[in-house]
């Protein structure tokens, strides 16, 4: 099959190229690089032996997609997203701008070059402030901040799009907490600047690049205090991929399927996990909440077993220790081999 990857030069994004060259998929990829690395893609191609088609350009840019586009594609898996709950608090309008926009923009050039499947990168942050959890596709939706509003228009825009076209295909997966690198070692999660997320922090720290972890809001209604959230290996997110694109190619409509391990670890837990992995201590200092985090959240993730026959393989501590692995081999990240893009 042939298939473009937005946003596949990311940490999400390359590992699920990974996943796809190994099972066989032409892929070509576009991404801007403002947070990700051509070196990325350099060594996906390494890691996997197959060669990958590279454009670097923008989806909002109408030229840029037609070139992704062009030569023929089957399907679209969309990944190209800012993806920070904290940053999207404070710089909304980027948001609506980068994600919406984005989406638009790919639908409307996919509807031009006849490309009917698509498989998008949605996040639990649709669920909101559960009623209970674990959570399941039929949850009420409610988001607490703008990343998640992203999200939950971006699915709503594409499940309009497959109302409007019955030959459309769309599977929406709602992902928890990616977590882990490729266990080479070569490929991982890179933030540019201060990590938003929790497990490249601890890495950072545990790595000595950065002194001490923030552990945002202590007094959660948890069982220590700290939220609570369902992690999940980066190649088992990755996997789950393939498996919606042959789901996708097979029906029509739109689906939602929750992609999580139905587990949930809070923050604390998981340090001591990455401690145990890495054999380095991870001092931190429980701080104030952050504004639109939720105390917790995971998945019930029984739909995607029986419509994608996919399952979470990877537990906590091989996340912990593939992603230590990582950072022991890439201190500074892929800056070493040379970044591209900015923060």
């Amino acid at each position: 099959m042939r298939a473009l990857v937005t946003g596949g030069a990311g940490y999400i994004g390359s590992h699920t190229c990974v996943a796809l060259l190994e099972a066989g998929h032409d892929v070509t990829v576009i991404d801007n690089l403002c947070n990700s690395s051509e070196v990325a893609l350099q060594r996906v191609q390494e890691i996997t032996g197959k060669p990958l088609a590279f454009i670097p350009g923008d989806i909002r840019n109408p030229a840029d997609l037609d070139q992704a586009l062009g030569g023929g594609k089957d399907a679209v898996i969309h990944l190209a997203a800012l993806k920070a709950v904290g940053e999207s608090c404070e710089r909304p309008l980027d948001y609506f701008d980068n994600n919406i926009g984005g989406t638009i923009a790919l639908l409307q050039a996919m509807r031009g070059a006849g490309v009917n499947t698509l498989v998008f990168s949605s996040s639990a942050t649709v669920y909101g402030e559960p009623d209970t959890v674990p959570v399941t596709e039929d949850a009420p939706l409610r988001v607490t901040n703008p990343y998640g509003r992203t999200k939950l228009v971006m699915e709503d825009l594409i499940r309009d799009a497959c109302q409007a076209d019955p030959a459309m295909s769309a599977v929406l997966l709602r992902y928890f907490n990616p977590v882990g690198a490729h266990p080479s070692g070569r490929i991982g999660e890179d933030p540019a600047g201060i990590p938003n997320n929790l497990m490249p922090y601890v890495a950072q720290v545990a790595v000595g690049r950065r002194e001490r972890l923030q552990v945002f809001g202590g007094d959660y209604p948890t069982p220590d205090g700290t939220g609570v959230r369902d992690y999940i290996h980066v190649m088992d997110l990755a996997q789950a991929h393939v498996r919606a694109l042959a789901y996708g190619q097979a029906h029509t409509g739109a689906r939602a399927i929750n992609v999580g391990t139905g587990r949930g670890y809070s923050v604390l837990e998981l340090v001591r996990a990455f401690e145990q992995a890495s054999g380095k201590p991870v001092p931190l200092d429980i701080v104030e909440r952050r504004a639109g985090d939720v105390a917790a959240l995971w998945a019930e993730p029984g739909l995607a077993g029986e419509l994608l026959g996919w399952k979470a393989e990877k537990d906590l501590l091989a996340m912990c220790e593939d992603a230590w692995r990582w950072q022991c081999a890439n201190p500074e990240g892929y800056a070493t081999a040379g970044r591209s893009g900015q923060a």
